[in-house]
């Protein structure tokens, strides 16, 4: 997945941040925008996938297709969890 990687930091939904992968205020927003259609929807928002998906649909508008979104979602779903830790003490 090294080149789903390199698509993601040239789509601007990664950064590099030293020697880890952040995630960029693009992805953040998308996935408030996300999250909050799918609140509003009635989803209960246990599933932090849903709104992910959701916005990478939202962002690719098509341009990826069943195994891309799975590729990016794989990439993703780890940075995400990351960043969503508290900070360690």
């Amino acid at each position: 997945m090294p080149d789903m990687v390199e698509r993601l930091l040239a789509d601007g939904l990664l950064r590099r941040d030293d020697s880890r992968l952040r995630t960029t205020r693009r992805w953040q927003a998308a996935m408030a925008r996300a999250a909050l259609r799918l609140l509003r929807a009635g989803t209960d928002g246990d599933d932090l996938r849903v709104p992910m998906i959701a916005a990478l649909l939202d962002l690719y508008e098509g341009g990826l297709d069943d195994a891309g979104v799975v590729d990016a979602l794989a990439v993703m779903l780890p940075i995400e969890v990351d960043e969503l830790a508290p900070p360690a003490r």
